[in-house]
């Protein structure tokens, strides 16, 4: 059961650090030079965070 909540977290922060970087683009007005690297520090710390809380939680 741990593996789908896993699963499901993952696909949740996918599209979160999307929807993320979307607005802060539109708040700046332009699209980021490094983007992919910025979705990929915001999935990381969203991950990391949220996969210990699920770890905590299922035991």
């Amino acid at each position: 059961m741990e593996i789908l909540y896993f699963t499901l977290a993952a696909i949740l922060l996918y599209f979160g650090a999307d929807w993320i970087l979307n607005r802060a683009e539109k708040a700046a007005g332009k699209r980021f030079e490094y983007r992919s690297l910025i979705f990929f520090a915001i999935l990381l710390v969203m991950a990391l965070t949220s996969f210990a809380l699920v770890r905590q939680l299922t035991g």
